[in-house]
């Protein structure tokens, strides 16, 4: 079985009021539960906003440490999934599940390196 990420982004800007959200949390628990029916889950988490990271650089022999997002972008990771499927088909129907739940933030689907 290969791993794929399954990577949610969002724009930047306060979190969806509840009428929203709650749909969208029904969509994905609904999701999880048939990826762990079928076998294919094996982990997915929510992100707190880009503003809580910190970010770590080595440079000569030493750490740089920065707080917020690596880069500035109208768009960040807002979560993942990730699956354990035979084959880039079958983790492009379960990122289209995805993309349908989280309508309409775009779902990036990336194999893992073997």
């Amino acid at each position: 079985m290969q791993q794929y990420l399954l990577s949610i982004y969002q724009p930047d800007g306060p979190t969806p009021p509840p009428e929203v959200l709650d749909g969208i949390m029904k969509k994905l628990d609904a999701l999880n539960a048939d990826l762990k029916t079928a076998g294919a889950w094996v982990f997915a988490g929510g992100l707190h906003p880009p503003s809580t990271a910190t970010v770590l650089r080595a440079a000569d022999g030493d750490t740089l440490v920065t707080d917020g997002p690596y880069a500035e972008g109208k768009e960040h990771l807002g979560g993942f999934t990730i699956i354990a499927v035979p084959d880039l088909d079958a983790a492009l129907a379960w990122g289209s599940r995805l993309a349908d739940a989280v309508a309409p933030l775009p779902v990036e689907v990336r194999p893992f390196q073997a």
